[in-house]
């Protein structure tokens, strides 16, 4: 279905005048400024890591390293389960989901520990959510360890 043209208007000037009717004006566009407050993204991402490293917390940061080592076991394990196969399925199901849970549990104990939720978590101790996280950990892996067979 053809566009809909509308008529040049005196407001929008063209740099050419097109005689055709079946090829569209061509117009002049200004040069594109640069503003000195955009950065690459790589300097954005550099950025974002040295505010992470500065104003975070060694706990947390250890926390974020073994999420993402969660991460990383979870792709390992779907990237294994599409290649090589899932025959025993039982096996994968209750790994991945061994796996996602932890992340869960570890995300939970990184929200409970983050110094900067201290006013949501006033009553809870930080002994208090490690042994919850401990606590949730093994009720997790006892199902997985069952589900197994």
């Amino acid at each position: 279905m053809p566009s809909k043209r509308h008529p040049n208007t005196s407001s929008t000037p063209s740099s050419t005048t097109n005689t055709s009717s079946s090829a569209p004006a061509i117009t002049s566009r200004p040069a594109v400024s640069k503003n000195p407050n955009t950065a690459s993204p790589q300097e954005i991402l550099a950025g974002m890591w040295r505010n992470y490293d500065s104003t975070t917390p060694q706990r947390v940061k250890l926390i974020d390293t073994f999420m993402a080592f969660l991460v990383l076991v979870g792709v390992l394990q779907f990237v294994y389960c599409v290649l090589v196969g899932n025959y025993p399925f039982n096996a994968f199901l209750s790994g991945f989901s061994a796996t996602v849970g932890q992340f869960v549990l570890t995300a939970s104990l990184r929200i409970q520990t983050n110094p900067e939720n201290s006013d949501e978590f006033k009553s809870l101790s930080h002994e208090r959510a490690f042994a919850d996280f401990i606590l949730g950990s093994l009720i997790l892996h006892f199902f997985c360890v069952n589900f197994i067979n």
